[in-house]
């Protein structure tokens, strides 16, 4: 049996395995006793027609606990699955921002028909959530939000929230605040849920609602909004729109999902790929070569440009081969310079903390800190060039190319995240490979021009 406080589904002790789910009462005890992660992990791993089979077992208690607890990509397909009336009721019982989020990932002409038959007044908060674009904060809020108008006394207040509550029970996330509205549904304040209670029931609801709450616009990034509800730590964020009206709030539940996304999505592209969009067990070769393949070829022919530096300066190189012995130290010590800075900026600016008018600042921060890496930088390169016994001219070329590369990647690498935001490109995807393969071709240029300078063997090349 499952110990009490225990989800024995995280340690994969589970009285009813997924195979075994032959009937409504093994997937009722199974749901029971496998987590959130156990329950992905298994019903991820059936094949089409084994989801299909297990699908039909879920009932309206089941399958609205099963879509709530899963990844949205699965959910989607579990909804896919059933027939169109069977996932019409669980989408009624499951939260409306929960429900949004899998009727966008379906086609079209489904999604039509899944709205038609949940119909009535849900169908119509869904449909004015699915307006909004996906990545504004809009398109993740919460419309079913408790309100209350700010002319009436706490008992008043007390019985209006019950009533609402009965409305959208089920269904609906609604945390620990009541929203104080007037006639035109235009935010004025909040209050605790706590503070009504204790209230005297004669007491104006004007006299207990916090004012000036921090709210956002509808169309502000999502991900900007869920970093503003953790650095105020709200327990939810209000959504309201020109004429002051509240549509929704952003949860913290939903506000922790956007940002492990967004940290997912960057992490993917400071790789150089595209995001998965689905657990990575659950991604076919197919999808992982699409998502890979383009930033794999952009890549490739940016990268065509360093065999064309080379080729420009076989001379040099065969007057002096021992050039030819630093280059992959070179290229290599500026791509890791770029890579480590633009890492750490596009995380500051992902979590709200840089932005383009702190351009100033990072440049004298990180050029400062280049400096520091390249002096350090130069005195390894004296050590390996010394150890390689190619003497002294040429010594004194290649530490002085490490020192000129290094802060020259960390001024490539200050600069372009912030531009690429300001004009609307997402910076992640100058991270890692692309950096690297920016500073490659110039760090030769840059090698090149050192050697001419201080090498008397290139004297006339």
């Amino acid at each position: 049996m499952k110990s009490p406080g225990l989800d024995v589904g995280v340690l994969g002790v589970l009285p009813v395995r997924a195979a075994q789910l032959d009937s409504p009462e093994a997937v009722d005890a199974w749901l029971r006793s496998a987590g959130s992660v156990e329950r992905s992990r298994q019903v991820g791993a059936m094949s089409r027609a084994r989801l299909t089979s297990f699908v039909s077992l879920l009932d309206a208690t089941t399958g609205p606990e099963l879509l709530g607890s899963i990844d949205t990509d699965l959910a989607t397909r579990i909804v896919g699955a059933a027939d169109t009336a069977q996932a019409a009721r669980w989408m009624k019982a499951i939260e409306t921002d929960e429900a949004a989020e899998i009727l966008r990932r379906l086609s079209n002409s489904t999604r039509d028909t899944l709205l038609d038959q949940i119909g009535g007044p849900q169908a119509e908060v869904l449909r004015e959530v699915l307006r909004w674009p996906p990545t504004s904060v809009a398109a993740h809020m919460l419309p079913d939000v408790f309100t209350i108008p700010d002319s009436i006394t706490a008992a008043e207040a007390e019985e209006l929230v019950r009533t609402q509550s009965a409305q959208v029970r089920g269904r609906a996330r609604h945390g620990a605040l009541i929203y104080v509205t007037d006639a035109e549904r235009r935010l004025i304040g909040f209050l605790d849920f706590q503070d009504l209670v204790l209230a005297h029931p004669d007491q104006p609801i004007a006299e207990l609602s916090s004012q000036d709450p921090v709210w956002v616009r509808p169309l502000v990034d999502a991900e900007q909004a869920a970093q503003s509800l953790v650095d105020y730590d709200l327990a939810a964020l209000p959504v309201i729109d020109d004429q002051r009206r509240l549509l929704g709030v952003l949860t913290a539940d939903a506000a922790a999902d956007i940002i492990d996304t967004e940290a997912t999505r960057a992490a993917e592209r400071q790789g150089g790929s595209e995001p998965l969009e689905v657990p990575y067990l659950r991604a076919s070769p197919f999808r992982l070569w699409r998502k890979r393949i383009v930033w794999l070829l952009v890549l490739f022919a940016a990268e065509a440009y360093t065999g064309t530096v080379l080729r420009a300066f076989e001379d040099e190189m065969e007057a002096v081969v021992a050039l030819a012995f630093f280059i992959p130290l070179l290229i290599g010590t500026g791509g890791n310079t770029g890579t480590q800075i633009t890492t750490t900026l596009v995380r500051a600016m992902g979590t709200g903390q840089v932005r383009l008018r702190d351009l100033p600042r990072i440049l004298a921060k990180e050029m400062s800190t280049g400096f520091l890496i390249a002096a350090t930088m130069a005195a390894a390169a004296i050590i390996r060039a010394w150890t390689l016994g190619v003497g002294p001219e040429v010594t004194v070329t290649v530490s002085l190319t490490v020192a000129a590369i290094v802060l020259w990647a960390s001024l490539v690498a200050s600069v372009l995240p912030p531009l690429l935001k300001k004009c609307r490109v997402d910076p992640a995807v100058v991270s890692g490979p692309m950096i690297a393969t920016i500073v490659d071709g110039t760090g030769l240029i840059i090698y090149f021009l050192i050697a001419h300078a201080t090498l008397p063997q290139l004297a006339g090349l």
